[in-house]
């Protein structure tokens, strides 16, 4: 059974940095996508970040390019989000996602992705 845990969310000043994880469990995170979607209240779920299967090489939602940082452990089977700068509109719910089958140009697609974990509140307020 496929389980993505999300760990490491909470309250930060804005300017501030946080690190969120996804752990994995019953697939094998290389040969998987792998992404960061965030959801904000009454929004929909918007792509952060994501990382093609057999890639280290990550791709960004504009608004976040410079200020955050998606990385995976394999050997760990973690996908880590490093998220600095933080400003008031980052806050939201993030979430990962995985899927193997989906093709490079619908990876900012939420709706391509099968398997997602439960969400950690991010919250950057004064």
């Amino acid at each position: 059974q496929v389980q993505l845990v999300e760990s490491g969310g909470g309250l930060v000043h804005p300017g501030g940095s946080l690190r969120v994880s996804c752990l994995l469990s019953g697939r094998t995170l290389s040969r998987n996508t792998v992404a960061w979607f965030r959801q904000a209240p009454g929004k929909e779920r918007d792509f952060v970040a994501a990382m093609f299967r057999g890639s280290y090489t990550p791709i960004y939602e504009d608004s976040v390019k410079g200020r955050f940082t998606m990385s995976r452990d394999n050997a760990k089977n973690t996908v880590y989000l490093q998220m600095n700068s933080l400003k008031p509109e980052d806050t939201a719910v993030y979430y990962c996602a995985l899927d193997s089958r989906l093709i490079l140009s619908s990876i900012r697609n939420a709706e391509q992705y099968d398997y997602w974990g439960q969400g950690t509140q991010v919250t950057v307020s004064s």
